[in-house]
């Protein structure tokens, strides 16, 4: 099975609202994807982030964690398991509030306060990671 390496971000605005994004209309994540071959993982979490919300003023914070997990299923349900993902997440800040996502398949983001995230993650895996590392984003 092949692992596809991915980058993200857990967004936060000045008032300590989070970045969630819908894919294909029928999931949500935090933004992030595949790292191109040759770039570098933070430019990929920069590019993913701008293109699924918008967001180009981002204050790179620190690594907040690395995870696996597999895609999600069609229609947002159960697992595809055809594929690995490698998900390394970035803690940013920015000014930014206004959302305009530019990719086609990632049509809405949203702010969403830090208590209600995980209430939007579609995986599970996505859930148990914010979860894991939701007292450390409140600091800041």
């Amino acid at each position: 099975m092949s692992v596809s390496i991915v980058a993200g971000g857990v967004v936060l605005n000045t008032r300590g609202d989070v970045l969630v994004v819908s894919q294909r209309g029928d999931s949500w994540s935090l933004p992030k994807g595949h790292v191109d071959p040759g770039e570098d993982i933070i430019v990929a979490a920069r590019r993913e982030i701008k293109e699924e919300s918008g967001v180009t003023t981002l204050n790179l914070v620190r690594e907040l964690g690395t995870y696996e997990r597999h895609r999600t299923g069609k229609g947002g349900l159960g697992e595809d398991t055809t594929g690995l993902k490698r998900i390394t997440i970035y803690l940013f800040t920015t000014t930014e509030e206004d959302l305009k996502p530019e990719d086609p398949h990632n049509p809405e983001a949203r702010w969403v306060k830090p208590e209600e995230v995980s209430s939007y993650l579609t995986h599970q895996k996505d859930r148990d990671f914010f979860e894991s590392i939701r007292s450390e984003i409140a600091v800041w």
